[in-house]
This record gives structure tokens, C-alpha cells and sequence, in this order.
């Protein structure tokens, strides 16, 4: 009699298109699925990548709009990165963390330190963004322990935040219906307003939002008490809140107001880094911050294989060497921690970027935005806002309101499913498409990319328009 092990062999034996599309259905979890489906859904089927392309399970050719997850920066089938996987498997595939190390997590640290603003000096490798985040804030609770504060403990997030999700990490995000149905440790996070100049007050201009910002952190800084909070974190750009760009000289001055208090900015950048705003970090070079640690994932592998890290300030870890405590161990580590493959990747992913990625970058990013500005033409769209190669077009009931949900929660899938059908993926957002394509785009790519953006959502008005429920 076949064991139901001898019947999942023989199911994956040979596996096609039409059978993963089943085999997901009866085994896979997909991730953030909803109750009614977890368990027995499956979702767009994609073969292959080539360049800024890939193609889905039905020969469909599509503009990978999102690029995998923020994260496929020099793009699809770069056979250096496919070597470089191979010759270091072949080499060394793998070494415990715990008592040995490898070259090239030693050369990567030294590399990535280089182009570290300020005073960030020495990188702890993890498997991911969640694990990065996760990681800095441990790191931040150690810190106190062993200066002996440890009340100073307490995290300042942003609502729009998206942190990851590992326990603490999710703690700090704020979009909407991320915790609906989660749980996480409130009693450690404190949450500020969003930085979007959209979605400010009426009749309020983009400086009097800024001051209004800045005096909210000061203001729960002295309520809460410097004393007790441990850490900000924010991004530089609100990526999965919605590309959300904060008004000029708002990460100044809440930098400002850590260190006036002793609360140690981190930047999140496991979705800004690594060339999506054309250059390696952001915090120094686009914004002019010197954060206490800076975390990152996505790009540095270009979504090849799976490595993130925390780059830490120098003045921390001195601090930590000169304490009074020299045996408190930093108990934290994962089993993937430098791994030599993920390293091996990231180093040529890294001489790729600086060869010339990065460059083109920076000379197509005004391009790319100002086509997607084209998109403020069309009455569904509230505002298209970006920067670098990283592009959100929100879509309203109507401007005067802003309000999404009276149209429909989900008209960002609609307007996808048309653009799959016209040969581009797009990220949807409940009320918002997110582009963020692969930085070795073209500028007749862009062109292409976004003729079929207009059209999807021209075809979606029209849908709107047909039932009734949107006049525009």
C-alpha cells in the first residue's frame, strides 16, 4: 500500500506548469494569505527572468514592474552572479558562525563599511530584512543592558511603517490591516504620524507639516522620557507604505532630536539601499544623516540569494569595549549568519553597482518620475510620487476627499490584473500601484511600462464607471 510520502514522490515527479499550480493548492502556504484561502491557493505562476523581464506560467511575457520584491536590481539571469553561486558552493558552501568565519564576509563587511556614511564601521550579516531589523533592535536592548539602563528600551516607529516579519520587527509597522489579526509587543513601541505630505491636515502647508512632525517626536520624547526609549527607526522613503517621501529636512531634524536625547537612529534601508536611489546607502548621500545603524537586505544580492545586515557605529561598539561588563555576551545569531554564498554573491552584485548600475540610475531616475507624473492626467489618480526608481500612484475617490476606501479596496488589483493582461507586473496596494523596476531599465522601457500603467488604469475606470460605483 503507497504511503502518502510514496504519493507526494510520485506527485512532484515530472512537475509541470499545470501540476505546481496544483501541488500549491494541496501543499503550499503562500505568504500573508487570508483564513478562507491559507493553505489552498495558488497564485501567478512565473518560469523565467531575463532582464527586466520575466514570464509567467502561461508563456506570458511581463515588464517585472516591482522587480521580484524591491530587490532585483542588476535584473534577471546574470550568469556572473550564477557563477559566482556555483564557484563558491564548490569552494565552500557553508561554515558555522558560531566559532569559524570566511573570506568573503570579511572582504563584503569592508566593502559595504566603505560606503557607509558617518561613523558605521562593521556589519553583523543576517538571512533577510525582518532578521536585519530584528537584529538592530536586539542589538539596542543589549547596548542598554550593559550601560546600565535597561528601562531604555522603548521603540519609535511611524505609522506607514513596514519593519518585516519577525515578532519585533512587525511590532513597529503601521499600514493598514498589517495587525488586524497579528499580535506584537505594543508595550515597547511608541508610534508617530506618517511623514506624508498627501495625506497632511487641510489648509496646512509642507513646512508647517514638517514643524508639526518634528514637535510630535519632541513632544513624546518628553512624555514618555528620554530615559525610557531606546531607539527611532525609520525608513528614508516609506516603501511598502506607499513610496512615501518625507518633506526636505524631516530626517534632519528628527536625527536632531536623537541625539539631543540619546536614542539611537536606525535607518531602515533593506529596500533604499544598494542602488534603488542610486547609490549604495541613501541615509548619507541622499538625505545627509548619519544614522547610529543602518539595515539592509533586498538589493545586496540583487534577490539572488538570501542575505541581509546591520552596519553599527564605531561609537557604540567602543562604548560597549570600554564598559564595565566586558563578559556580557551579545546572545544573538542565526545559523546563516555570513554565509560564504549569499557574501560571495554580494560582492560581485556590489562590483556590478559601482561598475555602472548605479550610475545609470541616477541619469534614468528623472525620467522614470516624470513619465509617471504623466499619470496625474487621469481622474483616478490622486498623486503619483517617487524617487529614484521607486514610484507609487495612488488612486482616489476623489481629490478633493482623498478618500480610497469609498471606491474600492481593492482597485490596485484591479488595475494589475489588466496590466498582466497588457504585459506588465504591478505591485498593488489596496488603493495604490508600487513600481520599482530593475535599475538597468531603459528609458524606452520606462516608456513601455508606463503606456501600459495608463492603460490598465484607463481600463479600470471604465470598469468602475460600468458598475456604478465611480463617476469620475
Amino acid at each position: 500500500m503507497a504511503t502518502a510520502r510514496d504519493l507526494r514522490a510520485t506527485e512532484a515527479a515530472g512537475l509541470g506548469d499545470a501540476d505546481a499550480v496544483e501541488m500549491a493548492k494541496r501543499h503550499l502556504v503562500q505568504p500573508w494569505p487570508f483564513a478562507g484561502s491559507v493553505g489552498s491557493e495558488a497564485r501567478t505562476l512565473i518560469g523565467e527572468g531575463d532582464g527586466i523581464y520575466i514570464t509567467d506560467g502561461t508563456g506570458k511575457k511581463l515588464i517585472d514592474g516591482p522587480a521580484g520584491m524591491w530587490c532585483i536590481n542588476i535584473g534577471h539571469r546574470r550568469e556572473e552572479l550564477a557563477r559566482v553561486m556555483y564557484d563558491q558552493s564548490m569552494a565552500l558552501s557553508y561554515n558555522t558562525p558560531w566559532y569559524t568565519m570566511n573570506a568573503p564576509s570579511a572582504e563584503l563587511a569592508m566593502r559595504i563599511a566603505g560606503h557607509a556614511p558617518g561613523d558605521l564601521s562593521h556589519v553583523f550579516f543576517t538571512t533577510g530584512g525582518s532578521s536585519a531589523v530584528e537584529t538592530a533592535l536586539r542589538f539596542m536592548q543589549f547596548y542598554n543592558n550593559v550601560r546600565g539602563r535597561p528601562e531604555k528600551k522603548l521603540i519609535v516607529s511611524r505609522s506607514g511603517a513596514y519593519h518585516g516579519s519577525t515578532y519585533l520587527s512587525a511590532s513597529l509597522n503601521g499600514r493598514p490591516r498589517d495587525r488586524d489579526w497579528m499580535d506584537g509587543t505594543d508595550d515597547l513601541v511608541v508610534k508617530l504620524s506618517s511623514p506624508d505630505p498627501f495625506r497632511r491636515p487641510k489648509d496646512i502647508s509642507i513646512a508647517a507639516f514638517t514643524d508639526a512632525l518634528v514637535d510630535e517626536f519632541r513632544d513624546t520624547v518628553a512624555r514618555v522620557g528620554a530615559d525610557r526609549i531606546g531607539a527611532f527607526v525609520g525608513e528614508p522613503v516609506q516603501a511598502s507604505g506607499g513610496v512615501v517621501v518625507s518633506p526636505d529636512g524631516y530626517l534632519k531634524r528628527i536625527r536632531e532630536v536623537c541625539r539631543d536625547n540619546d536614542i539611537l537612529y536606525i535607518s531602515d534601508e533593506v529596500v533604499t539601499a544598494f542602488g534603488r536611489l542610486g547609490h549604495v546607502f541613501a541615509s548619507g548621500d541622499m538625505f545627509g544623516i548619519d544614522p547610529d545603524m543602518i539595515t539592509f537586505a533586498k538589493g545586496v544580492t540583487s534577490g539572488y540569494f538570501p542575505l541581509g545586515g546591520v552596519i553599527i557605529s564605531e561609537r557604540l561598539l567602543e562604548e560597549l569595549r570600554r564598559s564595565n561588563h566586558p563578559d556580557a555576551m551579545f546572545g544573538h545569531g542565526l545559523t546563516y549568519t555570513s554565509h560564504p554564498v549569499g557574501c560571495a554573491v554580494a560582492l560581485k552584485n556590489l562590483d556590478i553597482l559601482e561598475e555602472s548600475v548605479l550610475t545609470h540610475t541616477r541619469e534614468v531616475s528623472p525620467y522614470f518620475q516624470a513619465q509617471l507624473k504623466t499619470l496625474e492626467e487621469l481622474p483616478l489618480v490622486g498623486e503619483v510620487r517617487g524617487l529614484g526608481l521607486m514610484g507609487c500612484v495612488e488612486c482616489v475617490a476623489d481629490r478633493e476627499s482623498k478618500d480610497p476606501m469609498q471606491l474600492d479596496k481593492d482597485v490596485g488589483k484591479r488595475i494589475d490584473a489588466h496590466c498582466h493582461e497588457l504585459g506588465l507586473l504591478v505591485r498593488p496596494l489596496i488603493n495604490m500601484c508600487v513600481m520599482s523596476p530593475p535599475l538597468i531599465i531603459t528609458r524606452d522601457q520606462i516608456d513601455d511600462m508606463v503606456s501600459i500603467l495608463r492603460e490598465g488604469i484607463s481600463r479600470t475606470m471604465d470598469d468602475l464607471r460600468k458598475e456604478g460605483v465611480w463617476r469620475g
